[in-house]
């Protein structure tokens, strides 16, 4: 009797954690796309709506240890329920602001909840995933969340013109509560819980991963990850990605409304485009990364010349998308700037996974944090950089950044683990 196949189940958590990143990525740019909307019905600033940008991403970035430690002492089953739960809440909240100041609390609580859902699903996936999956599997998830972005932008212009800005809000948050109620039936910590998963497809996950049975919650050794000068390199290199991706993400469809001359419609359609570009971007990084690495048996080089090469192609081309003068020329020149900026994004997640192993999450929380102080600071120095030199300068700063970030990934050793399997 020939044995059975293995089943799939490790697919079918996966394609559950992308559609997460999905939801994740349309809750926060619906705000991107109702800016001007926003801006017009409360009178506020650049200043003002630049600091209500920037506010959920500081909670982001002040809660994403704690969040990724609460999936490495919770278990991603509990922690993704509770913190989607959360999140979608106050995205539906955002709503209900009626001035400055409820919107900057609503935005806050909304970055503090989904502050673990990077870290927490990176976790989620560590103990499913072969070691020969995990670019692919961090491309397309992140590619699903750019998926998420590139849509939302025409839903939520089509909505703001139907319905106006709040309706959105609503939509998208009960997506989120609707994901919940579907992973905690379906997702178990371990494949040894699941009851879909087979022997055959137990003992391949076990024999690649090592992890069968490991049930148990270990201490997260604070000490060698905070003195791990590689995580600490990987961090400044996603504080550059995080700075970069922020202006993008915040503010690219006003840009193309103020300084591109686009109406609400178009700017619905030309704000995805580069979305939709980071997302090929996404997916490629991750799975080809992935591929060096087994052509090579070199998993610090396989992860660098991947993203170095994003990095670069990135600066390269921010550049001319910047300084040229026809505004649908500047948004093809962005489109394959943020191909290059995405290419990094699939293999920076994969090495918490390389180096960090059960403590995956914690380590990603960490160079997710990093990531996110850059995000938080970006929106706020952009709204100066306008007020005070025009649109120009805040691109050409991008630019500069993403330069850095090829440097430093240059530095990145995916084959150095933080905690050796002896130490535990």
């Amino acid at each position: 009797m020939s044995n059975p196949r293995p089943t799939r189940v490790r697919h079918i958590v996966l394609w559950l954690t992308v559609a997460a990143y999905m939801i994740t990525y349309m809750d926060r740019v619906v705000i991107s796309s109702a800016v001007p909307t926003i801006m017009k019905e409360f009178g506020f600033s650049m200043s003002a709506m630049g600091g209500i940008l920037a506010i959920f991403r500081w909670g982001y970035a002040l809660f994403n240890i704690p969040g990724g430690w609460l999936g490495d002492r919770m278990g991603p089953r509990r922690a993704l329920t509770l913190i989607v739960t959360w999140w979608s809440v106050f995205t539906s909240l955002t709503a209900a602001s009626w001035n400055y100041v409820s919107m900057l609390v609503f935005r806050l609580l909304f970055g503090i909840g989904e502050a673990g859902a990077f870290p927490i699903a990176t976790r989620s996936l560590s103990r499913w995933m072969l070691p020969t999956e995990r670019g692919y599997a961090q491309g397309i998830t992140h590619a699903g969340s750019r998926i998420g972005a590139a849509c939302t932008p025409p839903l939520v212009v089509w909505f703001i013109a139907t319905y106006g800005w709040r309706a959105p809000f609503f939509v998208f948050g009960a997506m989120g509560l609707l994901w919940a109620a579907v992973w905690y039936a379906y997702y178990r910590d371990t494949p040894e819980e699941h009851r879909g998963v087979n022997r055959a497809e137990l003992e391949l996950i076990q024999g690649a991963t090592r992890t069968a049975g490991s049930k148990a919650r270990q201490a997260v050794p604070w000490g060698a990850i905070l003195r791990s000068r590689n995580l600490w390199t990987l961090s400044a290199m996603y504080f550059c990605y995080g700075y970069c991706l922020s202006v993008y993400l915040d503010w690219f469809p006003t840009y193309l409304m103020k300084a591109r001359g686009f109406n609400l419609k178009e700017m619905g359609l030309y704000a995805s485009l580069p979305l939709f570009a980071g997302t090929l971007g996404d997916f490629l990084g991750g799975w080809l990364s992935d591929r060096v690495g087994q052509a090579t048996g070199d998993l610090r080089f396989a992860r660098k010349v991947v993203a170095v090469t994003g990095f670069l192609l990135a600066a390269g081309f921010i550049l001319p998308a910047t300084l040229v003068e026809n505004p649908h020329a500047c948004v093809w020149l962005t489109c394959i700037a943020v191909f290059g900026l995405e290419l990094t994004v699939g293999v920076s997640w994969a090495v918490p996974l390389d180096i960090g192993g059960d403590f995956a999450g914690t380590v990603s929380s960490v160079m997710n944090t990093c990531g996110n102080v850059g995000g938080a600071i970006s929106p706020s120095i952009l709204a100066y950089l306008v007020q005070a030199h025009g649109w120009r300068h805040p691109f050409i700063a991008a630019s500069a950044m993403c330069a850095l970030g090829a440097i430093l990934f240059s530095r990145v050793d995916a084959s150095k683990p933080i905690v050796r399997p002896a130490m535990r």
